[in-house]
């Protein structure tokens, strides 16, 4: 399949004036509904990662191989310029390189690579991040490993919550200077804290984390905010409808009377069902 055109997508959000919300997407449907919906681009979180296809929590227990194949599914789907959380990079530096690699050739538009110690050390319960010096190795790893100009590399960084502002802005401003293409920034909460690395850098910028003072996206546009999350509600979400039916159908309720099923259109059309009628007539004889 031919990516250019979904990755160029990516890098017209990057450069425009305005913040987006990215559609939270977890396999083929869910990505097919983001972008029926609407949305410009698309969010495969390593966390819903492990969720959805390991059913374990994010402890990164997930390989690149089951994260890599669940994007390529994501991205076979349609045609959502899509964005992925590819953690620490499952490793070192070599690691980083691989992994972008990896997801190139799975169809991502955008990658972010995280400064963040993974998976959790013996006997350390606080999170921390990697030294500088190693974070802007991953880095520069990602880069080279980078085959494809216009896939985006998103530096990312914890900062904000774990080292503070001074750090958060040291971090972003050695990863701009290596070449990333953004910055992600986890843990950003108020106006003030955001201004400051704003001010410090000129790349944009891609918000996870934030609070309730960062939720004008008017004022995160002006800001060179052009992606903010909003969480993974959309898995959630399906797991407790997919929990309530299962245990209705178990208790008895009729089929016929279970609430929140999806009707025969939107199956039809989330499933491509008139394309596949289509190519069923031209290539099996009208059947």
């Amino acid at each position: 399949m031919h990516w250019s055109s979904r990755r160029t997508a990516f890098r017209a959000v990057l450069s425009g004036d305005v913040c987006v919300h990215p559609g939270s997407v977890y396999d083929a449907i869910s990505a097919r509904i983001a972008e029926d919906l609407g949305f410009e681009v698309g969010m495969f979180a390593g966390s819903i990662g492990s969720m959805s296809v390991t059913g374990a929590p994010d402890l990164i227990v997930l390989t690149l191989t089951e994260f890599a194949q669940q994007a390529y599914r994501i991205n076979r789907a349609g045609n959502l310029p899509l964005l992925v959380d590819a953690d620490h990079g499952y490793g070192n530096a070599l690691n980083v390189k691989r992994t972008v690699e990896e997801l190139e050739t799975a169809g991502v538009a955008a990658l972010s690579i995280e400064d963040t110690v993974l998976p959790r050390e013996f006997g350390v319960e606080a999170t921390r991040l990697i030294s500088l010096e190693e974070g802007v190795g991953k880095m520069r790893a990602g880069i080279e490993g980078r085959q494809d100009p216009d896939l985006v590399i998103a530096g990312r960084t914890s900062a904000p919550a774990i080292t503070g502002i001074e750090d958060t802005i040291a971090r972003a401003k050695a990863y701009e200077a290596v070449g990333v293409d953004a910055i992600f920034l986890v843990g950003i909460k108020t106006r003030a804290e955001l201004d400051a690395v704003f001010e410090a850098v000129s790349l944009p910028f891609i918000l996870g984390g934030t609070g309730p003072e960062l939720a004008d996206k008017a004022y995160l546009g002006s800001r060179r905010v052009r992606v903010a999350l909003q969480g993974h509600h959309p898995f959630m979400a399906a797991v407790q409808a997919t929990y309530a039916t299962l245990k209705a159908l178990r208790e008895g309720t009729a089929p016929g009377d279970l609430p929140g099923v999806a009707d025969a259109e939107l199956m039809r059309r989330v499933t491509r069902g008139d394309d596949f009628a289509r190519w069923s007539k031209d290539f099996l004889g009208g059947i």
